[in-house]
């Protein structure tokens, strides 16, 4: 899903569909962690010793995040039954953000207290458009909590810091702040791209020169200078999306509101068309018979050139349940049909959501 359905599994594509690799981090398992050092800390002469706030006060506030799902979870076979990434602690109570996809639909999950040994957490919040999720450890952690920046004091050229946890820390520069439309109906109206790529991505914090919190990992990406030229970085989801959702979050576990209509697709540009590339089991797409391979050539009539047009009509259509117009190409056949949307949460094994 920032992090929902996307991931590694055939049905989108291979472990890497339309430049963005997502769940492929390599992050140590929690037993491992305890007592790492970053490669920042590592590695003199890198710049750490010269950073204007205490890096390793600051990385306390990091822990990685360890969960598993059940094999009959809707994102379990793109996803996988065992994810790994990174929490940072964020608000009182042992309160732990991260990437969505590294917690949905979890039944289990577990993060490091300051002295190294797991505890239990629960799911909080999962939130589909920013793609960003949070847990709560059960117990105390004793680390910090790491407070927010803004966006607006970013950008491009202003130098960062990416941490994961106990995995590595590396120095980071912002390459790019603008749109990104992700192949599983997905759009952030500004993310922040970064260089060079960090290799555990997954819920990593970047961190401002002020020691502040501005961003939490993603994607891994081919393209994050948004040139014609291959550019290997990262994609991190703004702290900003979360400011205004976050009361919803805690109260509800979602933000309030209608949600999106959803589809169930997982599409893709290819010369100047939408092209599916996967369909999500037992999703309205998959209901009408939709297959990868199908071009989208309009949405209610208005003509689809890419993902962002596609979303914009999509979206633009009405709240969840909106029945929605598709003209569509199917080895040369153009053919018309309907498709009733969903919300994508009615799809997902959340008990906070179902009671």
């Amino acid at each position: 899903m920032a992090e929902d359905e996307h991931g590694s599994g055939s049905g989108a594509g291979g472990s890497k569909t339309n430049g963005h690799k997502v769940n492929g981090h390599k992050h140590p398992a929690l037993s491992s962690v305890t007592g790492s050092k970053s490669r920042a800390a590592q590695q003199p002469g890198d710049g750490a010793e010269e950073l204007p706030f205490d890096l390793e006060a600051t990385r306390r506030a990091l822990t990685p995040v360890q969960s598993e799902i059940p094999e009959n979870a809707f994102t379990a076979g793109i996803l996988g039954t065992e994810r790994q990434g990174g929490g940072i602690v964020i608000g009182a109570n042992d309160l732990v953000l991260t990437i969505g996809y590294v917690v949905v639909e979890a039944e289990s999950v577990a993060v490091l207290n300051a002295g190294g040994e797991p505890i239990e957490a629960d799911v909080v919040a999962y939130d589909f458009e920013s793609g960003l999720g949070l847990i709560r450890a059960v117990e105390p952690l004793d680390r910090p909590v790491l407070e927010f920046g803004s966006v607006r004091n970013l950008s491009v050229g202003t130098p960062v810091v990416a941490s994961c946890g106990g995995a590595e820390t590396i120095m980071q520069e912002i390459v790019g702040k603008r749109r990104f439309c992700g192949y599983w109906e997905y759009r952030l109206e500004e993310a922040l791209f970064t260089m060079p790529v960090h290799p555990n991505w997954g819920g990593a914090a970047l961190i401002g020169m002020d020691g502040l919190l501005y961003g939490v990992g993603s994607l891994y990406v081919e393209d994050a200078t948004g040139s014609d030229e291959q550019a290997i970085g990262n994609m991190f989801v703004p702290i900003d999306l979360l400011v205004p959702v976050l009361d919803d979050l805690l109260q509800d576990g979602r933000r309030a509101g209608p949600a999106r209509p959803w589809i169930g697709v997982y599409a893709a540009e290819q010369n100047g068309h939408l092209v599916i590339m996967g369909v999500a089991a037992t999703s309205p797409a998959a209901s009408i018979g939709l297959t990868q391979g199908d071009v989208v050539l309009r949405v209610n009539e208005v003509a689809i050139g890419g993902l962002n047009d596609f979303y914009d009509q999509l979206w633009g259509a009405g709240d969840a349940g909106v029945e929605v117009g598709l003209t569509l190409m199917r080895d040369d056949r153009v053919f018309e049909s309907r498709i009733r949307t969903a919300s994508r949460d009615s799809f997902l094994k959340i008990p906070r959501w179902e009671s």
